[in-house]
């Protein structure tokens, strides 16, 4: 699929000498750190050297004063707490990191993750009828919450007290908890906005600790907050950046024992950073809530032995290894249902349905059908005799107004402009899938249609030197809104080595005319030029640059993403 490559305004000549000159940096490197808001000496100082004084007041959040009062209470009075969050990775490490620093202190707190395929998302009434019957007269309810307000009033008429951490858009009216953090409610004057559910959750823990105990203890658990930033996508700026820099140093050096088993388990040998845990650790923390429940994840996530660890991280990779098959088995038949029909070769969007299918990893089949037809996508299958399914959109097209177009279709749907989860009747099937593709086709245009590779600076081979390498790396932790560079290089050849691997990925020695510097280039998924490169010339290619470790020794290395031939 051919992609659109779109170059980042540059900052003008005379601002890239100024602030270079100030900061003695290069001036690609410079036009980057412009590009991203980084304009004067101290932004820089904060970006290159990140530090938790740089965290904001967790009591600036709305609610937080009542939320730690609450959490007091119920210590002082030997309250029965219950930790209850979604089961995903967000969810499921917000619970963990609460848990974890909650029981060391008080005995009489417990776990509570709903079964994805009985109660679904968010707060379920089994859960509070559960929690009645056990005599919980608090609930910490975290990465959800926001919108229950009629579980919150059924529960409050049960005695039993809410403490939400949720960072998902509200609706008009909020639940009427005892607190409700979320600093995305319109009255909430938080100075950052973009937190994960774990991150609110170590906000909550940061708040106590500050009033009634250590504040220093709450950050020997920012591996949890770093692995849920990752793995949720959220923006990686701001309060995110420091944290996960932190999570990430505390991920690498010396993690809880769950994690330490799941990074020997996966036999990572280099440091782990956001794209490691993305592909490494998030899949399998998940994969128990997909294929099997998530308190497995919690589970390991809370594990106190190194022994007790490895046991649960083996159980998990079982379930993730399912999970794989699901995925691949099932991302197989929608290719195939597409590829043979014209109707669903034509569409706009792609709306595909089977009740066979696994509900757990039906997000993540609407993923890889974005990735081939690059297109609005929702995969649906039967869960307790209603149809249900997720949602995806491509770049610039919003899938929840979309969703809203079709709401008299549909049971509940919740998300955001680019994923969404929905719940219908079978008997709408049909109608829904008529409408979503009207709706869409009568609203996407070409450009939204076509991949985008975003490009930072064009650079010249001889300008990437091992200092500009170091530089660059200390540029992360990348992730979204602080992507890792693209640059873009013209007149490149093959000097030698070209091949394949896996029969769809590409490698070979790269060299630019008038430059004298060569680097191994790797291009996953791009067999469809080979042929083409084979028959020599020069060409212009986007990528990325990496440090690639092997064998003790590292080098320099050019992850390319696309290629364009100059003829």
């Amino acid at each position: 699929m051919e992609k659109k490559w779109i170059y980042k305004p540059l900052p003008s000549k005379e601002q890239i000498e100024n602030f270079g000159k100030a900061i003695n940096l290069n001036p690609y490197l410079t036009a980057i750190l412009l590009q991203r808001g980084v304009s004067d000496l101290t932004a820089a100082k904060n970006f290159f050297r990140p530090s938790l004084e740089q965290l904001h007041d967790p009591f600036l959040m709305l609610d937080m004063n009542h939320a730690v009062e609450r959490l007091q209470r119920a210590i002082q009075q030997g309250e029965r707490v219950l930790i209850y969050g979604d089961y995903d990775v967000d969810g499921t490490t917000a619970v963990s990191l609460v848990y974890n620093y909650l029981h060391k202190f008080h005995a009489h707190c417990e776990i509570y993750i709903p079964d994805r395929n009985k109660e679904g998302y968010g707060i379920s009434k089994a859960s509070i009828e559960w929690a009645e019957e056990n005599r919980y007269t608090l609930i910490i309810a975290l990465d959800c919450g926001i919108k229950a307000s009629e579980m919150v009033t059924l529960a409050t008429h049960k005695g039993i007290d809410y403490i939400i951490c949720d960072h998902h858009l509200p609706d008009e009216k909020i639940p009427n908890a005892v607190a409700v953090l979320d600093p995305k409610r319109k009255d909430c004057t938080y100075p950052y906005k973009e937190l994960s559910g774990c991150g609110l959750g170590f906000k909550l823990i940061q708040a106590y600790a500050r009033k009634h105990r250590k504040e220093e203890e709450v950050f020997e658990f920012l591996d949890l907050v770093a692995v849920s930033i990752a793995s949720d996508i959220v923006p990686i700026t701001g309060e995110n950046r420091v944290l996960t820099y932190f999570g990430l140093k505390k991920l690498n050096e010396n993690p809880l024992p769950g994690l330490q088993a799941l990074k020997e388990l996966t036999q990572l040998r280099n440091e782990l950073d956001v794209s490691g845990i993305v592909f490494t650790l998030g899949p399998r923390i998940n994969a128990a809530g997909r294929v099997a429940h998530g308190s497995a994840a919690v589970d390991l996530l809370t594990a106190d032995t190194e022994e007790d660890a490895m046991a649960r991280a083996k159980d998990i990779n079982v379930n993730n290894d399912l999970r794989r098959e699901f995925d691949m088995s099932i991302t197989e038949e929608a290719f195939a249902m597409i590829d043979g029909d014209e109707t669903l070769r034509n569409a706009k969007s792609t709306v595909l349905f089977k009740n066979t299918w696994h509900k757990g990893v039906i997000g993540i089949v609407a993923a890889r059908c974005i990735e081939k037809y690059y297109r609005p996508t929702v995969i649906l299958t039967e869960s307790n005799n209603k149809i249900t399914g997720s949602a995806r959109s491509v770049n610039g097209f919003n899938l929840y107004e979309a969703m809203e177009s079709c709401s008299d279709l549909l049971e509940k749907f919740g998300g955001h402009k680019y994923a969404a989860g929905l719940t219908m009747e079978a008997a709408n099937l049909k109608a829904f899938q008529e409408r979503f593709e009207s709706v869409v086709a009568g609203s996407i245009t070409e450009e939204m249609l076509t991949p985008v590779i975003e490009i930072d600076v064009p650079v010249l081979f001889d300008k990437i030197t091992p200092k500009f390498l170091e530089v660059l790396k200390q540029m992360a932790p990348f992730g979204p809104e602080n992507q890792k560079p693209v640059f873009e290089a013209s007149r490149v050849y093959i000097v030698s080595s070209l091949s394949s691997f896996k029969e769809k990925h590409l490698r070979f020695l790269a060299g630019q005319e008038g430059n004298e510097n060569v680097f191994q280039a790797v291009g996953f998924d791009l067999m469809e030029y080979y042929d083409r490169l084979a028959e020599g010339g020069t060409f212009m290619m986007t990528f990325t640059i990496e440090e690639n470790v092997f064998n003790g020794n590292a080098t320099t290395q050019l992850r390319v993403r696309d290629i364009k031939f100059e003829d």
